[in-house]
């Protein structure tokens, strides 16, 4: 599978919420070899604190993901640690939003590989958001987008509990315990409670529950600057399709606007981004289908890189797009 890394240099970036962030630069990864149409193009925006290698198990020819068909790019986030994020940046690091990412993203698909058109855009939990985003600013340029385990606006109790895993940060004495901290809180969260019911945990390689918390969750959170957790997570609060002068806040009308074909995604287990917040969306929007994952994986039926049942079902939802 060809495969090649690279960093676009978007220069100094006016946000849209004021500042600029000077010399930036997004971090990104391909996957496959663009046609001589350049209709083969799938955008794969980074989640929450992930970086391209903790997503790209998706992108092979066993999934609907395929190299081998599909030339696919990552781009990293803004604030996760490899593109422009306060760890990385002198100075005090601006506040970025979701539409300020997709704008560069789109910059790099024309300035490097002269795409004007992308065939999907696929997301997952903070990657819907942007796969969201692209197809509401961007029109004909995208065809299709799959929103997994992601809202057009983030909702009232998933601003709340993410107040919580801020207020847990700021409040730690230290970044370790600080981290830590929010490994626990996050892992009561982004699984369902039959999971755990169920001791699914044992079926991953871990002793015991406590284990699971440390080795997974706390380790996984460690991996990651404190201040690059919080930069994305103040992203994730405010992300919204409709706040920018185009829609100008009326939700309504910028889910009106996409005129790509949906596929809304939701788990059927998730607590924070819930299937009814799709629900909601579905009847604004021109062409869209919502297919519910029947997974006990909470939110992490969207990404199930040990789960092998919910991957299959996720790939025969993609692949029908694909082909639609």
């Amino acid at each position: 599978m060809r495969a090649e890394e690279g960093i676009f240099a978007c220069g100094d970036v006016a946000l849209q919420r004021g500042g600029t962030l000077r010399d930036a630069r997004i971090v990104y990864k391909t996957f496959g070899t663009l046609s001589a149409r350049r209709d083969n193009v799938i955008v794969y925006p980074t989640s929450y604190s992930a970086h391209h290698t903790d997503i790209e198990w998706l992108v092979s020819p066993e999934h609907a993901l395929d190299p081998s068909r599909y030339f696919v790019v990552i781009p990293n986030m803004f604030t996760n640690g490899l593109s422009s994020s306060p760890s990385n940046t002198p100075g005090g690091f601006p506040e970025v939003t979701t539409y300020d990412n997709v704008m560069q993203q789109r910059r790099l698909l024309a300035e490097v590989f002269g795409v004007e058109r992308v065939k999907l855009v696929y997301g997952w939990s903070m990657g819907a958001q942007q796969a969201y985003h692209w197809a509401a600013l961007f029109g004909d340029a995208v065809e299709r987008i799959v929103v997994n385990c992601g809202s057009a606006r983030t909702a009232p109790h998933n601003f709340v509990f993410l107040e919580g895993i801020r207020a847990t940060l700021q409040a730690a004495a230290t970044p370790e315990q600080g981290l830590r901290a929010m490994g626990r809180i996050y892992a009561g969260w982004a699984l369902s409670q039959t999971f755990y019911r169920r001791e699914l945990w044992r079926g991953l390689g871990f002793r015991d529950l406590e284990d699971f918390l440390v080795r997974s969750w706390e380790a996984g959170f460690l991996r990651r600057n404190l201040h690059d957790l919080l930069a994305q997570l103040r992203t994730w609060q405010h992300s919204d399709i409709s706040a920018n002068e185009l829609y100008r806040g009326d939700l309504r009308t910028a889910l009106a606007g996409i005129k790509a074909r949906v596929l809304l995604m939701p788990s059927a287990t998730d607590l924070y981004f819930q299937t009814d917040d799709n629900r909601a969306e579905l009847p604004h929007l021109r062409d869209a289908r919502l297919v519910e994952i029947p997974s006990i994986w909470g939110h992490r039926a969207g990404n199930p890189r040990d789960n092998p049942e919910d991957a299959a079902f996720i790939d025969r939802q993609v692949a029908a797009l694909l082909e639609s």
